[in-house]
């Protein structure tokens, strides 16, 4: 089950800094999961979690292998993208093929690296690139819309829901809003997740400060900060130069240098677990002597699907979930005494896995 985040903002900004640092994270991190760089702007990170290694070292697990996300280094975007400038088509492509959007916005002052609008000024670049965004996403509604006219007059269901769902987003987005503020009724999500509409997706403003503010930010991600309160958004303060320099030394190295810097843990590990719960992600654990693993579902997931998350074969033959909670496991030492002290359940297809659970599936071949 693959999550992607797509990073974004404008040239300049340290956008591929902070990409090509989670890349060299990620190929440290090698030993443990299986690490690959799908394409040369595509790579996939483990998601920090202290509860896996206790887990795993209650267990005595041979392998750790954590659940994990996949980054997506976005093509730059200036003004006009949503006509085809720069390289826009291909931003906007790449866009849809995310689950969530990375904004990283320069909230540092440095002479020596120019900025596209020559000022620096992160809340009107946000804006810049939710605008294009914008833009595209009014440019697609009035396609659709002309292409659904004679399925609407033939009575068609599906191409009446589709019309009254982008009228909703239409008239949001004149009104200078993204579509994601539009209220879905749950019998519409399903349609409406398929429209693929670009400002629904989720944002994460990353504000890219200067070495010296890492551990407090300034006044530019202050700002950022209230502008992503007011959306609904989230936002991390990270220091991308320091992110590349962490990713090239060893962990030891690396936690004195954070000490240094005043940081208690490196930004990146912020940045991933802020995407993780933009996203409305959760963590399962199956843990056993040959492996302790982490699993990635969304938030109300049912255990059935949680299986299929394994194998599908999980989900079409479940029978039932045994389960321990997370603290149950730890507190009293794992599985055997989990169980002998009657924390273990076990759970049928109605259940909604929680976040932590400890699970093993039963089902049928």
């Amino acid at each position: 089950m693959g999550f992607k985040m797509g990073i974004v903002g404008l040239p300049n900004v340290g956008k591929s800094t902070l990409f090509n640092a989670l890349t060299k994270t990620a190929a440290a991190q090698a030993a443990n999961f299986p690490f690959c760089t799908i394409e040369p702007n595509v790579g996939e990170v483990a998601v920090p979690d202290d509860r896996l290694d206790k887990l795993a070292a209650i267990a005595a697990s041979k392998n750790i292998i954590p659940t994990r996300m996949t980054f997506v280094d976005i093509a730059g975007l200036v003004k006009g993208a949503s006509k085809g400038e720069g390289l826009g088509n291909q931003f906007l492509a790449n866009i849809r093929e995310v689950d969530a959007i990375a904004h990283v916005l320069r909230c540092f002052e440095d002479g020596d690296v120019t900025h596209v609008e020559g000022r620096v000024d992160p809340v009107a670049d946000a804006d810049t690139i939710e605008t294009e965004l914008m833009l595209a996403d009014l440019e697609s509604i009035e396609k659709r819309l002309q292409n659904l006219v004679r399925k609407v007059r033939g009575g068609d269901k599906e191409a009446v829901q589709q019309v009254r769902l982008l009228e909703a987003a239409k008239a949001v987005l004149e009104d200078g809003q993204p579509a994601r503020v539009v209220e879905v009724d749950a019998d519409d999500l399903k349609a409406w997740n398929m429209l693929q509409l670009l400002t629904t997706k989720p944002v994460l403003y990353v504000c890219n400060v200067g070495e010296a503010e890492a551990a407090e930010g300034n006044a530019h991600s202050a700002a950022v900060a209230e502008m992503a309160a007011a959306q609904g958004n989230s936002h991390v303060v990270i220091s991308a130069q320091i992110e590349e320099e962490i990713s090239q030394l060893e962990p030891d190295e690396a936690q004195m240098f954070l000490e240094e810097m005043g940081l208690s843990e490196a930004g990146l590990d912020r940045l991933i677990r802020a995407g993780y719960e933009l996203l409305h992600l959760e963590t399962y654990f199956t843990v056993g002597p040959k492996e302790a693993r982490a699993w990635t579902i969304a938030s109300g997931t049912s255990a059935p699907k949680a299986a299929g998350v394994i194998h599908g074969d999980f989900e079409k033959g479940f029978i039932r979930a045994e389960t321990i909670a997370y603290d149950d496991f730890v507190v009293l030492g794992g599985e055997s005494a989990a169980k002998e002290a009657g924390k273990m359940r076990a759970e049928g297809k109605g259940y909604v896995v929680k976040d932590g659970d400890v699970l093993h599936f039963l089902f049928n071949t």
